[in-house]
């Protein structure tokens, strides 16, 4: 029963051409062991350097999103001791000869409220627009809760091949799932 079970689950991530999945908690030490390993696979497939290139940055970015704004985490970076954990997931795939770097995570309400009009005025911006918001917002100081730059969004819209997918899923009151998808 058991191999059956994670033989179904495995089939189903390879069906959905998924060559990459990781759930759980990371870390920065993590997220670049996992950066290794999936430029690694990228090279092994010989994909094309410079979408190599992208998928690992869009990887990156969403893997640095998890570790900062995840709702489900475990210990206190500001203990002195070991870092936080932040659990999420990140999957990379292959749909019709691009690929797809889908992330998860949870979220409080109001940080999925902020999300939504962030990721609702990327996808109306074409090409240039992106360009010309990240060069402004580079100019500008992060923004007042901000654990970053504020412009990894910026940058996952800028190197997607197409608008930036997003979903909010309503967990209980205080937790909202929210998941990205971005083509490359």
């Amino acid at each position: 029963m058991l191999a059956s079970d994670y033989l179904r689950f495995r089939d189903d991530l390879v069906g959905r051409g998924i060559i990459f999945s990781f759930t759980g908690y990371v870390t920065e030490s993590i997220l670049t062991a996992l950066g290794e390993a999936l430029r690694h696979k990228m090279r092994l497939d010989d994909a094309d350097p410079r979408v190599t290139r992208k998928v690992f940055s869009v990887f990156v970015e969403q893997v640095q999103n998890i570790i900062r704004y995840s709702a489900d985490r475990e210990g206190d970076a500001q203990q002195g001791g070991a870092p936080a954990l932040s659990s999420g997931m990140v999957t990379v795939g292959r749909d019709g000869g691009r690929f797809f770097v889908v992330c998860g995570n949870t979220v409080t309400p109001e940080d999925a409220r902020r999300l939504r009009e962030r990721l609702e005025n990327l996808a109306r911006m074409d090409r240039d627009q992106l360009r010309k918001y990240y060069k402004t917002k580079l100019r500008e100081p992060p923004e007042e809760d901000s654990k970053g730059a504020s412009i990894g969004l910026i940058e996952i819209a800028r190197r997607a091949s197409e608008p930036i997918e997003f979903d909010f899923l309503d967990l209980d009151a205080e937790h909202v799932f929210f998941c990205l998808k971005a083509y490359i």
